[in-house]
């Protein structure tokens, strides 16, 4: 399955630019716009997808401007369609359901931690297919997953995966006159491959091909590898010590080291955190329904909080000092540095290593949402560590960045004091709200948040006039 997507956008973008085309173009906005009006149903929407699609594919089949055409332009012009439309909804309908999201987290830290000790023997891999420095090149593809928007472009990332897993197989078989290779040798190396790998988001992404991918394309081999995938995930989502022919207290034993090399934790044990408000932690968890679903336990929490224990002169009970982004950063380098693994860390950052010659037009988006991204999440660590943290942050910001963060060092000292819930729940506005922001999708918070700015920037020139 050939990745010629940019060709096929193109392609069908130049047709729909043809005066002709006009009433295909009426048809395809006003799908969007009615679909875009109504509340998430994610098996509705992904009825209604598919039904647009079946019916646009028959339009096509009959509209002059592909009269004479062959069937792979007809095809070429329905993978067109499908990106066009799926950008545009993407927003929308990608991880929009909160189950979703949980299953994602759920998933990620599941692999984060039984990546830490699997290997192939646990799997029931045989020496012959073992081959893990080529592995590398399968999780590499399946890493790319998330470099994408239209699900064909994240189907061909999952089938590239399984295509190299599938080679390698073959080849090996060859060379050790082994009996070529079934579902029984490829199924246990693709789920070795994804824990590996471990892509965010890769149960939301699953379901996004699986709901918005053209129901005619996905077939055949496409179907085949897809379903061992889904398998792989379903596999991975229930692992447990039986499943990887384990011995119950070693899988405890070596989840619960995966879980301290994960916090950070050192060998030396540290004070027991101090106890929790629990009717503070419901509310919180109601708020926040991701975090009760976090693989790190209580435990570990406070190395995960940046934070070090200093004792009260006059209590003598241990105080938590905070320290600051640079202390931080780094720790973080120490650790990096003495660990023998640490190339491992870096493979879900596909741009890490790259030159600039291995980059194309169609990288610049995600280049530049991580970025986006990167500032945002890195402005509200420093923020979240204290004013002191942020002195230095803040003077060598943009000012269209500091515009658009809208966070105000002089407030925070009065937001503080608000109560433990309130303050979550505008966290949590605040954050979804700058996130739109920063990605583009919701230009009606950009509008605001630069109004507010405006009448700021107005009220203090009438002061300076007066």
């Amino acid at each position: 399955m050939e990745n010629n997507t940019d060709v096929s956008i193109h392609d069908f973008l130049e047709r729909m630019r043809k005066p002709s085309a006009g009433d295909l173009v009426k048809s395809i906005k006003s799908f969007i716009v009615s679909f875009l009006n109504n509340e998430p149903d994610p098996e509705k929407d992904s009825a209604a997808v598919q039904d647009f699609f079946s019916k646009m594919e028959a339009a096509f089949r009959a509209h002059p401007l592909w009269s004479g055409c062959s069937e792979d332009e007809l095809d070429s012009a329905g993978d067109g369609l499908e990106k066009y439309v799926m950008t545009k909804l993407f927003p929308r309908v990608f991880a929009s359901n909160t189950e979703d999201v949980i299953s994602d987290e759920k998933l990620f830290q599941k692999m984060s931690l039984v990546q830490q000790f699997i290997s192939p023997e646990y799997l029931d891999i045989k020496p012959t297919f073992q081959n893990e420095t080529s592995w590398l090149l399968a999780q590499k593809e399946l890493q790319k997953i998330n470099m994408y928007k239209a699900p064909r472009d994240k189907l061909v990332c999952v089938l590239n995966c399984c295509k190299v897993i599938n080679n390698l197989l073959l080849n090996a078989s060859i060379a050790s006159n082994e009996n070529t290779p079934g579902a029984d040798e490829f199924l246990p190396v693709l789920i070795y491959v994804t824990i590996k790998a471990n892509p965010p988001q890769l149960h939301s992404n699953l379901l996004y091909i699986q709901r918005y991918r053209r129901e005619s394309k996905l077939v055949g081999e496409a179907a085949y590898f897809f379903t061992n995938i889904l398998s792989a995930e379903s596999f991975i989502s229930n692992i447990d010590a039986k499943s990887l022919s384990m011995d119950e207290a070693e899988f405890e034993k070596n989840m619960e080291s995966a879980r301290a090399r994960i916090s950070g934790l050192s060998s030396h044990p540290t004070a027991p955190p101090p106890p929790r408000d629990e009717s503070s932690v419901h509310k919180t968890q109601m708020l926040n329904p991701k975090r009760e679903n976090t693989i790190v336990q209580s435990r570990s929490s406070d190395s995960l909080s940046g934070t070090s224990d200093i004792l009260n002169a006059n209590s003598e009970i241990p105080v938590k000092k905070v320290e600051s982004v640079s202390d931080l950063e780094n720790k973080g380098a120490a650790r990096l540095l003495k660990d023998t693994e640490a190339n491992k860390i870096f493979q879900e950052y596909p741009y890490l290593f790259a030159n600039a010659g291995d980059l194309r037009i169609g990288d610049v988006e995600s280049l530049l949402n991580s970025y986006k991204q990167l500032v945002f999440k890195y402005v509200c660590l420093s923020k979240g560590l204290g004013d002191a943290a942020t002195t230095s942050l803040a003077s060598s910001s943009s000012p269209p960045l500091q515009a658009l963060s809208g966070f105000d060092t002089a407030k925070e000292s009065e937001e503080e004091h608000t109560t433990s819930s309130s303050s979550v729940r505008e966290t949590d506005r605040s954050v979804d709200d700058l996130v739109r922001a920063l990605q583009g999708e919701e230009e009606a918070v950009v509008d605001k948040v630069l109004d507010v700015k405006q009448e700021e920037y107005t009220a203090v020139l009438a002061e300076e006039q007066t």
